[in-house]
């Protein structure tokens, strides 16, 4: 385990490792170079090894790095050994494709429990998952220990419903809505903005495709 805090930059690479080490290892890859991590993950070969360097030596200089013992310890890092709950609270559009999808493929994450002001959803189970209705939601998570929540309710909802969030005790809010939440500094935010990612896609498609012509 690192000895301190990583940059947030290398923290966001290290599922990306760690997905393609999965690949390699499932396909009987034993080892595997930086400039071969590079070109399938698309981070220059520098930046991987100074990613790696903040957790000691993982690698072998003329060897490059296994691939069983790379993938091992990254799944300690990133706590990929255990089950891990996580809640959705907004059972909308977004809310109820993401029940669907659930986090199936080669992950240890399950949205165990999701939660919903709307009374017909109240007490019923979609796609496995039990419902709970809003009122219940402190209460739910705390009981079940729950420290993640994926937030995909209406904007003008969100920071009440943050607020509420803290109150249970919860360390990680995934958020989906266009609110910049204000939250103790103990607990992580983590926005994704649909609408901003679109955007700038947009943005380079028809400027760096313009330079390319």
């Amino acid at each position: 385990m690192p000895s301190k805090k990583i940059p947030r930059a290398t923290a966001r690479r290290l599922p990306i490792y760690y997905r393609y080490l999965t690949v390699l290892l499932n396909a009987n890859k034993q080892r595997v170079s930086s400039t071969e991590l590079s070109e399938a993950v698309q981070v220059d070969s520098a930046t991987i090894r100074r990613d790696f360097s903040y957790f000691g030596e993982l690698g072998k200089r003329g060897y490059g790095y296994d691939v069983a013992n790379l993938l091992k310890f990254f799944k300690g890092i990133l706590h990929q050994d255990s089950l891990i709950s996580v809640a959705l609270v907004g059972v909308g559009s977004l809310g109820s494709a993401l029940l669907n999808y659930n986090f199936h493929q080669d992950t240890n994450l399950r949205i165990s429990a999701a939660f919903d002001t709307k009374p017909e959803y109240a007490n019923t189970v979609k796609s496995g998952i039990p419902i709970y209705p809003a009122e219940e939601m402190i209460t739910q998570l705390k009981e079940q220990q729950i420290d993640v929540v994926i937030l995909t309710v209406p904007g003008s909802k969100a920071q009440k419903v943050a607020d509420q969030l803290v109150e249970a005790g919860v360390k990680g809010i995934l958020n989906f809505t266009p609110v910049r939440l204000s939250v103790p500094k103990s607990v992580q935010v983590q926005n994704i903005d649909l609408t901003n990612e679109l955007q700038t896609l947009i943005y380079f498609i028809k400027n760096y495709s313009e330079d390319n012509k």
